[in-house]
């Protein structure tokens, strides 16, 4: 621990005595060129011994940050293996940043905490990151704007550049390592690890959620938190498929592996109202799919589901000028234009008598159609829930903000002591957003310590 974190001083005098530090740092400068005497190390002054527990994305960023300081940093991780979800993310391609990522792509109890990391640490940070290390990458589907962007090849190749600036910068990694224990004791963080006392100057938890605990996620962050006072906001699978009982699973299960791209699927509560429009998976378990992954982040129990499966098309005016230019078009292939077959033919039958399926244009009534479209553009249902953690891609809720500093990271309750990433009630969309707030949540946080 260094002599000046260990006085409890205001932050003028703190501030004074850095200032000193370096003025005589300079002076031993300027004395090594007059006398030939070594200069002091300044760099060794001021090193901290730093614990990071999680060797995930934003532990990542954190230890190297933190290394290029010169601080002695040691990340640890219960896996076998480093960034197990950067290397599952994306296929395996790894969706790495959002170029379009803002403080409006996150959710939150408190939504203007996340501004201050992803306005000093933005995508484009990332990106050239990347670059320097001429990892291939690709926008996926520019043409939709979605500012998703993912390697050519492996994630692996991520995982291995954030390796090498780790060696680069001295840090020193331990895996299938967990912490026992954490407490402090005076100023100094004591960890209990293998059965083994190690004492650290700061800690960093970067444990992530529960979501996905197939590979060892847990809340054991957020158990650390609340044995140093904070509060947690209540823990939800994000970014999750949702499920159905009775009729409507029934349906999703008859239509499983049909997807339907461009489909609007909107939550309104007393609140507020939230919508997507993305594609649409049905499964023998529910739906999935990006646009319910995204809305299942603002769904909580009992919350009703609105879905236009054609958001930017006027169907029934559209059903009767097909009834007037193309009278003897069966109802069924006109409706296949606009839908897979086989969907329209499972709508059919569940809604519909078999003499309507039969039926041209001509005979279709406006009133049947409008009965039809109930099912197309008027689709509502109620979940019974998700799939939970065991596929959710993140965890909703987590340490309180108003207790973490914005610009440090560092526990107000707890000096010494820093949360990023996942761990905290900070929670992005789909598409990249997650791993830009646990980059920018790691940079930060390994500059200010």
């Amino acid at each position: 621990m260094t002599y000046f974190d260990g006085l409890r001083l205001s932050n003028f005098k703190t501030l004074m005595i850095k200032f000193f530090i370096r003025l005589l740092y300079k002076i031993s400068l300027r004395m090594e060129y007059i006398y030939k005497i070594k200069p002091l190390n300044l760099r060794d002054i001021m090193a901290k011994k730093i614990a990071i527990i999680g060797a995930g994305a934003a532990g990542f960023m954190c230890a190297i940050e933190a290394g290029k300081k010169g601080h002695d940093v040691h990340l640890y991780d219960h896996a076998k293996k480093p960034g197990e979800k950067i290397r599952i993310s994306g296929g395996g391609r790894s969706n790495f940043t959002n170029k379009n990522c803002t403080h409006h792509n996150f959710i939150s109890q408190n939504p203007h905490f996340c501004k201050s990391a992803l306005s000093r640490y933005p995508a484009q940070s990332f990106v050239s990151l990347v670059e320097e290390y001429e990892i291939a990458y690709h926008e996926k589907n520019p043409d939709k704007q979605t500012g998703q962007f993912f390697c050519d090849g492996k994630s692996q190749e991520i995982i291995d550049m954030l390796l090498s600036e780790c060696h680069a910068h001295h840090v020193k990694i331990y895996l299938e390592t967990g912490v026992d224990t954490l407490d402090k004791i005076d100023e100094e963080f004591h960890l209990k690890i293998k059965g083994e006392n190690q004492v650290f100057d700061a800690v960093v938890i970067a444990t992530g959620g529960p979501s996905i605990p197939k590979m060892g996620a847990s809340d054991w962050g957020h158990k650390i938190a609340k044995q140093f006072g904070h509060e947690i906001i209540d823990l939800q699978p994000a970014l999750v498929p949702l499920t159905f009982t009775d009729e409507t699973l029934d349906f999703t299960k008859s239509l499983s592996g049909v997807s339907i791209d461009s489909v609007l699927i909107r939550n309104k509560t007393n609140q507020k109202t939230t919508q997507f429009t993305d594609d649409l998976l049905f499964t023998h378990r529910g739906l999935s799919g990006p646009t319910v992954l995204q809305i299942s982040s603002y769904w909580d129990a009992g919350d009703e589901l609105h879905v236009n499966l054609l958001p930017t098309k006027d169907l029934e005016a559209e059903f009767l000028s097909a009834k007037k230019s193309n009278p003897k078009t069966k109802i069924t292939k006109f409706m296949s234009q606009y839908l897979p077959a086989r969907f329209i033919h499972e709508i059919f039958d569940r809604h519909m008598s078999d003499a309507d399926k039969e039926k041209n244009l001509s005979d279709f009534s406006k009133l049947s159609f409008e009965m039809l479209n109930q099912y197309i553009q008027h689709w509502t249902f109620k979940p019974n829930g998700s799939e939970g953690y065991r596929t959710a891609e993140v965890t909703r809720g987590g340490v309180n903000v108003n207790q973490i500093d914005a610009k440090s990271f560092e526990s107000k309750l707890a000096s010494g002591l820093y949360f990023i990433g996942e761990v905290v009630d900070v929670t992005g969309h789909l598409g990249g957003h997650n791993f830009q707030w646990a980059w920018a949540s790691g940079f930060c946080c390994g500059q200010d310590l």
